[in-house]
This record gives structure tokens, C-alpha cells and sequence, in this order.
């Protein structure tokens, strides 16, 4: 009998969410996202320390010896982000998906800026936009940037997406794909309720069904990746769902175990469904928003998070730049 990884990739496309190189190579994604924790992760690892040593001093480069370390490492987290990017895109054989600075989630004209950076970056390195996805926090700020960017022909991924009012805004707006959070819904309601939750009990799987069967009922175009799993029992739920993005230990875990993997999210099932239609504009969406508890505390939690790691991937490159200057003789 097949694994239960080979069965997944009859009925969803599987995206590795990691940004180490290897295991992608070991597991073969269609896809693979990364997030400002996971760039951070593999910055760290020392047989990235080339590229990262190649970014730090092309960004002093172009900033000048004036520059400051601190103004040195803004823009090399951006550039590493896309150096991994592009180092992605020789191993997949889809699609990688780039975060915008997360301290930008609130605000529309700056996220919108810094996506046309991002993405005029891949340009010129001769990636075709239709391999990109530029992540964005599904705020109503980051909703409306996206639906600008869209009709510039570019592709978002709509991320920390916890409740349906996000995901139908962002499908409004035309967004590419979303990536509804599974296992952080369930840690929400593990603490709030100090319950233990299993299989299609599951409060992040029953919230990505939910997605996906209104998105399928309705025909929006708008795709559904299910993101942020504990354990393969929510993967399991989700067999069908468009796409997955997986961690490396839980890919190995699919891999190894063997059993019938049947197919439980189907359009056609969601299209025969009686699902009332929701207009989300801003009020319903601030209104649905402020009624999701969890939604709310777990947005919030976030954009703080990955805004903390971009604070300590441009503190680790900043401190890495110093040591490679200490190194480089000074000019006679």
C-alpha cells in the first residue's frame, strides 16, 4: 500500500514549510512557503552562512561605507529572503512564497511598496512572476494591498488567516491562495477550554473545511493552503484540501506510515452544499473580527511574532557584518 504522503498527493498539492534547502530536496514539494522564524532558522545554519555572508556585503555595497550596521541589516533581510527565494526555486519545481516585513501589516501603500521591491527583485533575476507569492498578513490593510497587487498581475498569499471573514475578504479581493492556520486554532482552544481535541473535532480543521467549502460553493478563484500542523491526524482531515505546506518532521512522519488516506475536502461535495453567502465588507469584517476571539488574539500574536524574528534576523546580521568587517583590511 502507498505511504500516506504518496496518497496525499493524489487529491493536494504538497508544499514544504521550511526554509532548509535539504529537506526539500529530500521530500520533493510541489511548493515550498517560508516565514521571517523559518529565514531566521536557516540563517543560522552553517552551510548557509555564504549566502548569507554574499547578502550582508552586497547590501554594505549598494548602502555605502556611510551606512550604519543596523541600516545594513534592514535591507539585507529583505535580499535574503529572495536569495533564498531564487536557491528554493532550483530545487521546486512550483512556487515560493516571500513575506513581506510584518511590521507593514497595517499598512496598506507601505506593504503594497515593498511587494512591487520584492517582486521587481525576482523580475530581474529572471524569475517569472507566476513562481511567486508574496505573503501577507490578512489584515484588512494587508486584504486591500493585495487586491491592488493582484490586478498588477502580482500573486499574494494571504497568511496568519484564522477566521472565515478573512478568508471571504481576501477571496473578494482576489487574492491568489490563502493560508487558513490549523494548528495554531487548536492551540488557542486548548488553552481557552483546556480540552484535548482529535481528528475532525479539531477546532483549525473544522475552520479550514469550513474555508474551503464556502470558497468551492461560491466559485472564487482564490486557492486554500491549510498551514501551522501538530500532527498528521489534522493533516489526514484535511486530504483534498488544494494545498498543503507541511514541516519537514511531520513529511517524514506521512512518509513512513502506511494505511488508507481517504479523500475528505471535494468540490464537488462543497458545491451541492446549502452555505449562506456573507458580504465581508469593512464593518463585517471589523464586526466578525472583533466577535472571533481567537482570531483576533491570534492575528495579533502573529504579526508580533514574525515582526520579533525580523527584530532578531537583522540583529544576527547585524553582528555578522561586524565580524566580517573585522576581518576586511582596512584600505591603505
Amino acid at each position: 500500500m502507498p505511504n500516506l504522503l504518496e496518497q496525499l498527493r493524489q487529491y493536494t498539492v504538497v508544499v514544504a514549510d521550511t526554509g532548509d534547502m535539504e529537506a526539500m530536496e529530500q521530500f520533493h514539494p510541489q511548493d515550498a512557503t517560508t516565514n521571517p522564524s523559518l529565514i531566521t532558522a536557516a540563517a543560522q545554519m552553517p552551510h548557509y552562512q555564504p549566502i548569507v555572508d554574499s547578502v550582508l556585503m552586497d547590501a554594505r555595497n549598494e548602502l555605502g561605507e556611510g551606512a550604519s550596521d543596523q541600516a545594513i541589516a534592514n535591507l539585507a533581510f529583505q535580499r535574503l529572503a529572495i536569495a533564498f527565494g531564487k536557491k528554493i526555486l532550483q530545487i521546486v519545481p512550483g512556487r515560493v512564497s516571500t513575506e513581506v516585513d510584518a511590521r507593514l501589516s497595517y499598512d496598506t501603500e507601505a506593504t503594497i511598496a515593498q511587494a512591487r521591491s520584492i517582486i521587481a527583485q525576482y523580475d530581474a533575476a529572471g524569475v517569472g512572476r507566476n513562481r511567486v507569492l508574496i505573503k501577507i498578513a490578512s489584515t484588512w490593510e494587508g486584504i486591500r494591498a493585495a487586491e491592488v497587487l493582484e490586478k498588477e498581475d502580482i500573486h499574494c498569499n494571504l497568511t496568519l488567516l484564522f477566521g472565515l471573514h478573512q478568508a471571504i475578504a481576501a477571496a473578494e479581493a482576489g487574492a491568489t491562495l490563502i493560508s487558513p492556520f490549523v494548528g495554531r486554532i487548536l492551540d488557542w482552544y486548548k488553552k481557552d477550554t483546556g480540552k484535548d481535541y482529535q481528528g475532525a473535532d479539531d477546532p483549525g480543521v473544522q475552520s479550514v473545511t469550513r474555508i474551503y467549502n464556502y470558497l468551492k460553493k461560491f466559485g472564487y478563484k482564490t486557492v486554500v493552503m491549510g498551514a501551522s500542523f501538530r500532527n498528521i491526524g489534522e493533516i489526514r482531515e484535511l486530504a483534498g484540501c488544494d494545498l498543503l505546506t507541511i514541516s519537514p518532521q511531520l513529511l517524514a512522519e506521512l512518509e513512513s506510515t502506511e494505511g488508507d488516506l481517504p479523500r475528505k475536502l471535494d468540490p464537488a461535495k462543497a458545491t451541492a452544499m446549502q452555505i449562506e453567502r456573507i458580504v465581508v465588507d469593512k464593518a463585517a469584517f471589523d464586526r466578525m473580527h472583533l466577535a472571533d476571539r481567537m482570531a483576533t488574539d491570534k492575528l495579533k500574536e502573529g504579526i508580533e511574532g514574525f515582526s520579533a524574528a525580523l527584530v532578531k534576523l537583522e540583529t544576527l546580521l547585524a553582528k555578522r557584518l561586524a565580524e566580517l568587517e573585522s576581518r576586511t583590511p582596512a584600505a591603505a
